[in-house]
């Protein structure tokens, strides 16, 4: 077995910052076990899997492919970056003609469209409910001790929990502060929850670029303990800082030590446009 792959770092424009992701091709069909292993054998965040939906489809002339996400631990039915980084690969390494590429993915269709400055990602918007503290303090508490908190939500559909920091911190806390992930495994194993979202208000540029919000996510539940950029933790972001801030078009920085900006659009049809750049960083065989 013979397969093309790539790593690219998604949501930067320079290599070794961002979030990186594998991206398989395959030209036929992969045993079901496989697709596990190579991720686990890549050990990044997320590996890609672009199929084609039809024998006579083409890498470079179709607009339509499967698309499937795995982690080093298990599948996941929405990631972001590796979107993106797969499109990025379709088009700027095997040249795909199209301006816009679909995904057949467990989250439905998915469309990425070439922007001027990056890739333009259209993304389920997935709304969150208030939490009661109670039932969640315990994780919170053991995730970051007495951090003040200003805001709890839930996410239903992605199982994500969003935990706004109070107004009070700063960026630099926010990138500074020790999480204990390892922990988190034990304080929720009802399934719930899947992702643990930290986020903050943002600043007013002055010298430097302006954000609405900056946020931090770590998913040990799938094996991840800390994601450097999320797409799909963005879905349930966009939603609840569109509300908070009466803003439809955002900009927003994900403070991991890697960092990545993402630039949103919350669309009237329910949807959000998650715009980002990637670099190519490796192109090879993988063979087995």
């Amino acid at each position: 077995m013979k397969l093309p792959i790539f790593i690219a770092d998604a949501f930067t424009a320079k290599a070794f910052r961002g979030n990186p992701a594998a991206v398989c091709l395959l030209e036929g069909k992969l045993d079901e076990d496989m697709h596990q292993k190579i991720a686990r054998e890549m050990n990044l965040s997320e590996t890609a899997f672009i199929r084609k939906l039809n024998p006579t489809d083409s890498f470079t002339q179709s607009s339509c492919f499967g698309l499937r996400w795995f982690t080093p631990a298990s599948e996941v039915p929405l990631c972001g970056h590796a979107t993106l980084a797969s499109a990025a690969v379709l088009f700027h390494k095997i040249k795909n003609v199209n301006s816009t590429l679909t995904f057949v993915t467990l989250s439905g269709e998915l469309k990425a469209r070439r922007a001027e400055d990056g890739i333009i990602l259209d993304l389920p918007l997935y709304p969150a409910h208030p939490q009661d503290f109670h039932e969640v303090e315990d994780l919170i508490k053991i995730a970051i001790g007495d951090t003040q908190v200003q805001d709890i939500c839930y996410s239903p559909d992605t199982r994500k929990l969003l935990v706004r920091l109070s107004d009070t911190y700063d960026r630099a806390f926010l990138e500074e502060l020790k999480v204990n992930t390892q922990s988190l495994l034990q304080a929720e194993n009802t399934g719930k929850v899947k992702g643990l979202i930290l986020t903050l208000r943002g600043e007013p540029g002055g010298q430097t670029q302006a954000f609405d919000f900056y946020s931090r996510y770590f998913a040990p539940w799938v094996g991840v303990a800390e994601d450097p950029v999320t797409g799909s933790a963005h879905t349930v972001l966009s939603s609840y800082w569109s509300q908070k801030l009466g803003k439809k078009e955002m900009r927003a920085f994900q403070c991991s030590p890697r960092g990545g900006e993402l630039v949103i659009s919350v669309r009237a049809d329910g949807r959000v446009d998650i715009k980002g750049g990637a670099a190519i960083v490796l192109e090879g065989t993988l063979t087995a």
